[in-house]
């Protein structure tokens, strides 16, 4: 599976707990679609807005607040430098690397070895 597919996986699945009221696990696939796309300057910028629904639906203004910043921050710097496995939520400073969960790693490992291989031809 690519990082967009597992991207298009947890986005779904985030809406389907949003739609069903679990902002919180809605929050938590976002966490994770956001960690798969932030390499990715659309699907980073739409993780940011997934969060900010969020956190409009939770009436979160720190939350919106801190997700405007950071679709700004994805619209500039995704090609350029992102702090691998941050979760992207405004609770978290955006500059830390985080530790990635396993299975998201092996997802991101297999995408940068199709990438390198496909830059080697």
């Amino acid at each position: 599976m690519s990082a967009r597919q597992a991207f298009e996986a947890e986005w779904q699945q985030a809406r389907t707990a949003w739609r069903t009221g679990d902002l919180n696990l809605a929050f938590h696939h976002l966490e994770r679609s956001h960690i798969l796309g932030q390499r990715h300057t659309w699907l980073h910028v739409r993780s940011h807005l997934g969060m900010g629904w969020v956190g409009w639906l939770r009436s979160d203004a720190g939350e919106l607040l801190g997700q405007a910043m950071r679709v700004l921050a994805a619209l500039l710097f995704s090609s350029i430098w992102v702090p691998a496995g941050n979760t992207g939520g405004a609770n978290v400073n955006p500059f830390k690397p985080m530790s990635i969960p396993p299975d998201l790693a092996d997802i991101l490992r297999a995408e940068e070895f199709r990438r390198a291989t496909q830059r080697n031809r």
